[in-house]
């Protein structure tokens, strides 16, 4: 009997089940969580934990519990303090080359980054945390003109893929920097082969069934990595063949499906949608008409129903509450509208405001 590659992946990406009490829980289990929406990242973290509140993960991000990075592919992630170093170790080299283009054109060379890392140190040191704009000030001050904002924004980013600098406290709605030694201390130390075996152990754990393509994708490591970290854990796994794709999971036994319709919120980037090369399983192209200017509904918030995308939603924080704008892509039945407005009412709950509902079904 073939496995049902939806339910086990709701089940092990903590969205049909949790027992997890903590947000750091949650980045440890996936190894790292995209975040470059930091609402919507909050959220990806808050459904997956038990009674999850936005003030609980702002509080344990302004204390250093989680971090905010970039790591893997060249965007930001939630990853946890005991955690960064061996990712940085194993995935930066790669996110470097990736960023070989931009810091050509951007006149980036080694000795500059060099040259930026020991005054963002300067600056930092003592235990400051400072915004980029502030970082961008030191960078002047030094004579690193900081004119051209791309070109901070990647001479910070070097300096956060060499483990100088991480995410510090929020200082109002403003993001600040850290360094990492000062903000994080020493955890256990890797060598690469265990980097390499844990990052992918903890990716068919939380995102499996999976193929090697996907956790390519995911980690941004070669193929050749993937297929010797698959290699090292592949005796912890169980393995499916279906229409020629062979996936990889952990050994959960029979997996049963929520009861339909089991719907869930999920903000844009969230590992549901983002953690797979291949999408057809919970998405058809033939709704793209509904989505956005940006044509892809990775980047949107989603409405999903029993594991599959069912339409889109946004949300708006008001003073004194949030309206959840709901965007099916066809009109929902009675008992889906009752379970997509019962997880909107868990959202605003999660806020900690009161909500107003406003239906799109004209579609």
């Amino acid at each position: 009997m073939k496995i049902d590659i939806l339910s086990y992946r709701l089940r092990n990406q903590l969205l049909s089940q949790t027992e997890l009490t903590s947000p750091v829980e949650v980045v440890i289990w996936f190894g790292a969580v995209q975040a470059q929406d930091f609402a919507g990242a909050k959220w990806a973290l808050g459904q997956r934990v038990k009674d999850a509140t936005e003030a609980e993960i702002d509080r344990a991000f302004n204390e250093g519990k989680i971090l905010r990075t970039h790591v893997m592919r060249p965007t930001w992630h939630f990853v946890a303090p005991a955690d960064i170093r061996w990712l940085l170790m194993l995935t930066a080299p790669r996110v470097h080359a990736a960023n070989g283009y931009q810091y050509r054109a951007l006149e980036i060379s080694p000795s500059l980054i060099h040259q930026s890392q020991k005054i963002l140190e300067k600056a930092l040191k003592g235990g400051k945390y400072l915004t980029r704009e502030e970082l961008a000030s030191s960078l002047e001050q030094a004579g690193i003109s900081s004119e051209i904002q791309l070109k901070v924004t990647y001479l910070v980013l070097s300096s956060e893929l060499d483990g100088i600098l991480c995410s510090g406290p929020r200082r109002g709605n403003q993001f600040t920097y850290a360094l990492l030694e000062e903000r994080v201390p020493p955890g256990r130390d890797l060598d690469r082969d265990e980097a390499l075996a844990e990052l992918t152990r903890r990716y068919f754990n939380s995102h499996g069934p999976a193929t090697l393509q996907d956790f390519v994708w995911w980690s941004g490591l070669t193929s050749a990595d993937a297929k010797a970290g698959l290699e090292m854990v592949r005796a912890e796994l169980a393995r499916e063949t279906i229409s020629d794709q062979t996936y990889w999971f952990r050994k959960l036994g029979e997996v049963t499906q929520e009861s339909s319709p089991a719907v869930h919120l999920l903000p844009d980037y969230d590992e549901y949608g983002v953690g797979y090369t291949h999408r057809s399983l919970i998405y058809d192209t033939s709704h793209d008409r509904h989505l956005d200017a940006r044509g892809s509904f990775i980047a949107q918030y989603i409405i999903v129903i029993d594991g599959r995308i069912r339409g889109t939603w946004k949300r708006t924080i008001k003073k004194k509450s949030v309206v959840v704008e709901l965007n099916p892509f066809q009109a929902l039945k009675t008992a889906e509208r009752r379970a997509v407005t019962q997880v909107a009412e868990e959202y605003a709950e999660f806020l900690g405001l009161p909500s107003t509902l406003a239906w799109n079904e004209t579609r």
